[in-house]
């Protein structure tokens, strides 16, 4: 197996830690804790991306997503600390008083490009015509895919298996849930899981694509890190479940049952989830597992989002 470089952004190991609710224990694994700016589960992906880029000469980053986008976010801020200007293209439009991450990414000097719906379904073929233009000023843009969802970017999911193998013994365990929306998390993680030969479910809760277009994504991006690092593994596609239905009111809202749930569990245990990913994710494993009492044998991964909040504060408190 080949291991790609990495720089150091995450504050690492994350805490594996076993929380009560509604008086039913669970595991939940806190990548919400990587760090204050670069809280979440990109930032480690960002390790080896950035590492990438710079082994690259990269002048300046392209990369995508919502205008809420976790990932634009912590691209930004990872990329600023090596110098490297960053240029978002988001599908949304700009505020007057912009909040969460659009604030910090504003706040840290991103070059921000609005596109609408229709323009953004074209966006990587934007991003590849604008870093064509540069290269002809003899400009190098590295351009980041939306979530950093690259064979690079999500090898630090694979690392990830590593990091809990130290924490817990996963042949007592049955599965991962975590929230998934480009899908590089899940793939990084059913990636180890197949190299590992671990009999370990890798449960996606789909919050934005089709599921047979999630599907694809999530087993795609497997085999990609599968061959780009010689894992020689086959991957375990039995291993991967997606539950779907718990985003039909769109990627951008959340509805209020689901906000419900989401306070009453940050009343209780003083962990907060977002309203993109977290929320919808928990209340999948909610329903799922914990309500089954299966906490103990199904970790939740709580990959971060915090700054997605902001902004939602009247959703949040009715």
């Amino acid at each position: 197996m080949k291991t790609p470089k990495k720089v150091n952004l995450a504050i690492t190991p994350t805490p594996l830690e076993i929380v009560k609710y509604q008086d039913k224990k669970f595991l939940i694994k806190r990548d919400d804790l990587t760090g204050c700016e670069l809280s979440g589960n990109k930032v480690r992906k960002l390790e080896y991306i950035l590492a990438d880029a710079i082994r690259n000469k990269a002048d300046i980053i392209f990369t995508c997503g919502g205008e809420q986008s976790n990932h634009a976010r912590a691209t930004t801020i990872a990329a600023k600390k090596f110098g490297i200007p960053v240029k978002l293209f988001l599908w949304g439009s700009d505020k007057k008083i912009p909040s969460g991450n659009l604030f910090l990414n504003k706040m840290y000097g991103a070059e921000i490009l609005f596109l609408n719906k229709n323009d953004y379904e074209k966006v990587n073929d934007i991003m590849q015509y604008q870093r064509e233009k540069l290269s002809r000023k003899n400009i190098n843009a590295y351009v980041i895919p939306e979530g950093g969802s690259t064979a690079t970017g999500i090898f630090g999911y694979f690392s990830f298996i590593l990091e809990l193998m130290k924490q817990t013994d996963l042949n007592r365990v049955k599965g991962i849930v975590t929230a998934a929306g480009t899908g590089g998390t899940s793939a990084g993680m059913l990636a180890a899981v197949s190299y590992l030969n671990l009999d370990l479910k890798i449960v996606a809760v789909n919050v934005l694509y089709p599921k047979d277009v999630f599907t694809k994504k999530i087993l795609m991006l497997a085999e990609a890190i599968n061959l780009e690092f010689d894992l020689n593994a086959k991957i375990k596609s039995g291993n991967l479940i997606v539950l779907d239905g718990y985003s039909e009111e769109g990627y951008k809202n959340i509805s209020s049952d689901k906000i419900k749930l989401i306070r009453n569990f940050a009343k209780e245990t003083a962990i907060l989830f977002d309203p993109a990913y977290t929320g919808k994710a928990f209340v999948a494993y909610y329903e799922n597992y914990l309500t089954k009492n299966l906490g103990m044998k199904y970790i939740f991964v709580h990959t971060g989002g915090i700054f997605g909040v902001f902004g939602r504060e009247k959703e949040y408190l009715i």
